[in-house]
């Protein structure tokens, strides 16, 4: 095949389908049969015209599992018909962030998807650093690990260790994703979403406790799973400035606080609360090769699986017809995956 079909977001709120040359990989890169694809909030937002960090016109999609079906020269770390997950970051690796492993804050950075077109296509060429090998994992779970690996790293940027008492707060799927890992390494995990679909999701899913933070006694219902104290941390994966500005009441003293969720915006909290409590407060963006790893692994272990946050399927040859309808205005959708 020499053309393929891709998808165009042109501009806010328009999509267009558009073919083009299946592209050759360069010499560091390897091209990939696109299989499954994940819908993020970004190609939610993008659709809206509402992601920061975005211009127009580009292919969307960044949460990508695929075959390799050709190798640039002298790749000797993959092999044809190979499946692997892209881990969309392209980093400059000379930054200082770079220089110091944080390749996930890169001040150069690029994301496939965002920045560079990405995966709703039915090629992509992507630098051969940028793929993890993925056999014997289910496509659709495989295109699931770049959101997990997200989740990963706020995991891992709390710090969290067996026992600890964590709060997530919103149960869309980086908050799902961060609940499962957290879980997974022996925290005490208890979950916040005022949707009840959301919070019944997660019992079924995850098997953890939820609270609806919107009740009265939410706070005397977060002690009593706590043991007592508020929580030790807090991942915070709304991006709504309520919740965020509200973390600081959630902690004991000396707990953390860890924003994934992105408020597009100025954040206020109270700075007796803040500093009587020696809070820590971090930011947590993107994901580094460790965290993709270690999602890989889990995986793998049958620790993670696509059906924490999987909860809708489409057809790539579909999609631009249901993208506002299924997608955009689904209010019953945590996370989709197209399939190709």
């Amino acid at each position: 095949m020499t053309t393929m079909n891709a998808l165009v977001c042109q501009e806010p709120k328009k999509l267009r389908w558009v073919q083009r040359d299946v592209p050759a990989p360069r010499d560091n890169e390897a091209l990939i049969k696109i299989k499954t694809v994940g819908i993020c909030g970004t190609d939610i937002h993008a659709w809206g015209g509402n992601q920061p960090f975005f211009n127009y016109p580009r292919v969307l999609g960044h949460e990508i599992c695929g075959d390799v079906v050709a190798l640039g020269k002298n790749i000797q770390t993959l092999s044809i018909g190979q499946q692997v997950a892209v881990i969309p970051y392209v980093a400059c690796q000379q930054c200082p962030a770079c220089q110091s492993g944080k390749t996930n804050c890169c001040e150069a950075i690029s994301v496939i998807g965002v920045h560079q077109d990405g995966g709703f296509s039915e090629y992509l060429s992507v630098p051969v650093s940028n793929l993890l090998p993925a056999d014997g994992i289910n496509p659709e779970a495989a295109a699931l690990i770049e959101p997990f690996a997200i989740s990963a790293h706020a995991v891992r940027r709390a710090a969290i260790q067996p026992g600890d008492s964590l709060l997530v707060v919103g149960a869309g799927p980086i908050g799902l994703g961060a609940a499962a890992i957290a879980h997974a390494e022996g925290a005490n995990v208890i979950v916040a979403d005022t949707s009840p679909a959301r919070r019944e999701h997660v019992q079924a899913c995850l098997g953890v406790p939820t609270l609806d933070p919107s009740a009265a006694d939410f706070t005397d219902q977060l002690r009593a799973q706590c043991g007592g104290p508020l929580a030790q941390k807090v991942i915070d994966a709304t991006g709504n400035p309520q919740a965020m500005n509200n973390a600081v009441n959630l902690i004991r003293h000396g707990g953390a606080i860890v924003f994934v969720g992105l408020h597009k915006g100025d954040l206020q909290f109270s700075d007796p609360e803040f500093h009587k409590k020696e809070t820590t407060i971090m930011g947590s963006r993107n994901a580094t090769g460790e965290d993709f790893a270690k999602v890989g692994r889990l995986m793998a272990e049958g620790k993670l699986s696509a059906e924490m946050m999987l909860t809708h399927r489409y057809a790539f040859r579909e999609l631009a017809e249901v993208y506002e309808a299924e997608v955009i205005n689904n209010r019953g959708l945590i996370k989709g995956v197209i399939a190709f």
